[in-house]
């Protein structure tokens, strides 16, 4: 029977280059999970977690990849994550299933932008964690500095728990402050920690630094309080217990350093996670009970349970993420109640469907290891489940749901078309597996411009799906900006009389309408509105029908750059018919022919998306951001500012934000956000209306002559 108070699931989070997974390398080399330490950008093929062929060329990480260690005797289920902003759901959902996490961060960097969105992130599913100064053998490591902007920058109760021996060049090891020791790392690949007396240029440095520690852990002490008060000594044991308690409650961060590309301090961290970080027992889980919220009052509380620990209790699992492969879908599975037993059957509780697990495999990275069963605490992985990421598995006598991952609505669009037609269907099935993959990649067809429209959370996100289009599905791909779905307007009335004659033999076609054309009122909710005042039978009614269905056939293009026509007001008032040759063909005809005339006569003009965007930035880039914006010919709607940040509310045509994303970024340091949605159409300026109908035509030609 496994003790679940061992075991400890951990997610490495942090910005962009802190040293994530050559710290995941390092923890798999010292628990002997691998026999060999490979670097992330080394020749050797790359760092085990980065598997993907995308991953070690670029160096970066860009899908969470699980996997399983022991040390000392404790079970530790660790998550390496991305620290791109793009590949922010992947972080979102590894926390969401985490009962602790590691923040690393860097000794020269400090608290960066990709820092503080993992905070708001750990913050969000309440995860205790601790923080790891890393690259403490760089340039300019200052860990004061760090530490300092960890408690301004996090608003968190930093307590570090080491100071280092020597910096930069000359970083040798820790003086760890609890026992107050000096810990040294040797040997190949540092594998032997020695622990020796404190060098005596450090003893002031370290005595300082722990009567600093233990006051402020006496502030979540009073058993500590009361021993600092009278000066008694306290035991290694008592402290730890308390950090532990501390940490659990989320009132301190503890901190430690070292450098896990020279190999110092990992196995410290690693003694931090089983000292410090909470077990499946001390993270209590709630469910929302689906079959007593369907009979409570519309106004009382929604009804939740306290899941257990138990093996004997009904199955409470969450699905967190999604692959799908070649021969089924992977899905990643956290148990945290009762057990999942290999070939039984589990409802999922968002479709009511029952689905038999028939394989269940313990993952490591890449690479797999059959398992008979996943208990309360497990992490691991079912092979051809379907389902979606964030659905709960329930067994018998349990119906319940676990909240959901939030997921951050896209920020960037691009159309995307295969090179060749006959690779059309590898795109769709491309396109599709990727969606179902991750909620924050969308698809979909602008119904105007007929082209297929992916968004995702940024330029990096969006490259990386379509190289692996193009390398798992042998697809190649043009991408492009999406067309604006620009719209044309008429400015002014218009009365037409116009005749549609056809005689060629037999019965011809004779329809004659009389009427006007112009736009509707500003603040009508119609795009077009048709209006009957013919009297007398002048045209019979079954004839009507047909002029409104041509007229609007007649809007679909307009005049200027074939873009759909609005804010029509089409009157018919009078007209002529013949007894043998009119017919509702003739008389639709009409109709079509007599708008695309009258219309060009209407002074048309353009009408662009106007978009709604929120911009929050640090206070410093208010000036510069808020120029931006107008560049862009944004209006400033209004502008607030609080706890030193700024946000800024402004309507911005859509042609002018595509990119923005990045603009922003490079802008503000990777500090800035916003998020956009669709305010309205205005009129487009006379000398970018001139612009765009150019261009349209310029576009039309060149299709033409590749037909």
């Amino acid at each position: 029977m496994k003790d679940l108070a061992k075991v400890r699931n951990i997610g490495i989070s942090a910005h962009i280059d802190s040293g994530k997974t050559t710290l995941t390398e390092r923890i798999l080399y010292y628990s002997g999970r691998i026999h060999r330490v490979q670097e992330v950008k080394g020749k050797d093929g790359g760092a085990t977690m980065d598997f993907m062929d995308l991953e070690r060329e670029r160096g970066i990480t860009i899908a969470s990849a699980a996997t399983s260690v022991e040390w000392n005797g404790n079970p530790v289920n660790v998550i390496d994550t991305p620290g791109h902003v793009d590949f922010t759901v992947e972080v979102e959902r590894s926390l969401r299933v985490l009962d602790g996490a590691i923040l690393v961060l860097c000794a020269v960097g400090g608290v960066q932008s990709q820092s503080l969105t993992v905070d708001r992130q750990m913050k969000r599913y309440r995860v205790p964690r601790i923080a790891f100064i890393n690259k403490m053998d760089r340039t300019g490591a200052n860990s004061d500095k760090v530490i300092e902007q960890i408690r301004e920058k996090l608003g968190v109760t930093a307590v570090p728990l080491q100071i280092p021996i020597g910096a930069e060049v000359d970083f040798l090891g820790v003086v760890d402050l609890i026992t107050m020791e000096a810990v040294y790392f040797e040997g190949e690949q540092g594998v032997d920690v020695r622990r020796d007396a404190i060098p005596e240029e450090l003893k002031d440095a370290a005595n300082e630094a722990r009567a600093e520690m233990l006051e402020t852990l006496s502030l979540f002490s009073d058993d500590l309080m009361v021993a600092l008060l009278e000066e008694t000594e306290i035991s290694t044991d008592e402290i730890r217990t308390i950090i532990r308690e501390a940490t659990l409650s989320q009132e301190i961060t503890p901190v430690l350093m070292g450098s896990a590309f020279k190999n110092k301090g990992v196995q410290e961290i690693l003694d931090a996670v089983v000292h410090f970080l909470p077990s499946p027992l001390d993270h209590e889980v709630e469910a929302i009970d689906i079959v007593a919220n369907k009979n409570k009052d519309d106004d009382a509380e929604e009804i939740r349970v306290t899941l257990t620990e138990s093996d004997d209790d009904p199955l409470v699992a969450m699905a967190f993420k999604t692959v799908v492969e070649t021969f089924g879908q992977l899905t990643y599975m956290r148990v945290y109640q009762g057990k999942i037993v290999k070939g039984e059957s589990y409802t999922n509780t968002r479709t009511g469907q029952k689905i038999r697990f028939g394989r269940l495999v313990k993952m490591h990275a890449n690479d797999r290891e059959d398992i008979e069963e996943g208990c309360a605490g497990d992490i691991f992985a079912v092979v051809g489940v379907d389902c979606a990421s964030g659905d709960t598995f329930c067994g018998k006598g349990a119906n319940y749901a676990l909240e959901s991952i939030f997921v951050p609505e896209p920020v960037i669009r691009l159309s995307i078309e295969p090179l060749k037609r006959d690779s059309a269907d590898r795109l769709s099935k491309a396109l599709q597996r990727f969606r179902r993959e991750d909620p924050t990649f969308h698809v979909s067809t602008d119904e105007e411009s007929g082209q297929t429209i992916i968004a995702g959370m940024g330029q990096l996100h969006l490259d990386v799906y379509v190289e692996r289009i193009k390398r798992e599905y042998k697809c190649e791909c043009v991408v492009g900006e999406p067309k604006v779905a620009y719209r044309e307007c008429p400015t002014k009335e218009v009365e037409y009389n116009f005749k549609h004659k056809k005689q060629t033999g037999g019965s011809g076609q004779y329809a004659h309408i009389v009427g006007k054309v112009g736009p509707l009122p500003e603040d009508s909710e119609e795009t077009y509105e048709f209006e009957d005042k013919v009297t007398g039978g002048r045209i019979p009614k079954e004839f009507i029908p047909s002029v409104n269905h041509g007229f609007k056939r007649a809007l679909v293009k307009g005049p200027l750059c074939e873009c759909a026509v609005v804010n029509v007001h089409a009157v018919l008032e009078d007209g002529t018919f013949h007894d043998v040759d009119s017919s509702e063909m003739a008389f639709q005809t009409a109709g079509f022919n007599c708008m695309r005339e009258t219309l060009l006569k209407t002074k048309m003009v353009l009408q662009e998306p106007i978009m709604k965007i929120e911009v929050e930035i640090p206070e410093e880039y208010q000036g510069s951001c808020t120029g931006h914006v107008s560049s862009k010919r944004g209006l400033i709607v209004s502008s607030d500012v609080y706890e030193k940040m700024c946000v800024m509310i402004a309507e911005v045509p859509l042609a002018n934000m595509f990119d923005y994303a990045n603009e922003l970024r490079s802008m503000t340091q990777g500090k800035g956000s916003f998020t956009m949605e669709f305010a309205k159409y205005q009129q487009v300026p006379g000398s970018i209306q001139t612009e765009v109908i150019a261009r349209r035509k310029a576009e039309k030609e060149e299709r033409l002559a590749t037909v």
